[in-house]
């Protein structure tokens, strides 16, 4: 039911409001249409597959970089920001948590080309990580041990142990994607 739910709210025909309840909504077509168009795009556009290997390239070496460089400040608003997020958050919630994560990440690895660099691909692989969240069995759950174990390597200044959870995580992603779409993937000479 709940993914059921969720479905129905990424597609706008339902609106559901912490603590007030879980409504219909006016069913405009402008805003069906957006729905629509999401999944169209997701489902034609497979340039989002070389965002998730751009991103697969440098988010874990920001991350290791964030292991040595990020303060305990930081670290600590980091694991806040992890326990912010309620047992069963809205969508919007979820992708709010999920690209700030992120981001503190890509911030705290001290370098801003980098930084930047990775802040601009968090729009295109958005969508890949909704669906995904929408569709696959545990996905949520999955995602948030990710998060904890790349947090508590970087806490504990374990650089390699986190350039290798954010590889786990974000290549998890572009496997799910690459299945999705029927897309091998990409194989390299010897």
């Amino acid at each position: 039911m709940r993914e059921a739910v969720r479905a129905l709210s990424l597609i706008r025909v339902l609106d559901v409001r912490q603590g007030d309840g879980t409504y219909v909504t006016s069913l405009e077509p402008r805003l069906l249409l957006d729905a629509l168009g999401f999944v169209i795009d997701f489902h034609q556009d497979d340039t989002v597959l070389e965002f998730l290997a751009v991103r697969r390239i440098l988010e874990p070496t920001a991350t290791a970089m964030a292991a040595r460089q990020m303060s305990d400040a930081d670290i600590t608003e980091l694991r806040e920001l992890l326990d912010e997020l309620g047992e069963d958050p809205s969508l919007d919630e979820l992708i709010e948590n999920d690209l700030e994560f992120h981001r503190k990440i890509a911030a705290g690895s001290g370098n801003t080309v980098l930084c930047s660099l990775l802040d601009g691909i968090p729009g295109p692989t958005a969508r890949a990580r909704i669906w995904r969240g929408l569709t696959e069995k545990d996905a949520v759950v999955r995602t948030r041990e990710q998060h904890r174990a790349i947090c508590d390597a970087i806490a504990a200044r374990q650089p390699e142990v986190a350039q290798a959870w954010a590889t786990v995580h974000i290549s998890g992603v572009e496997e799910w994607l690459r299945e999705t779409l029927g897309t091998k993937a990409p194989t390299f000479p010897a």
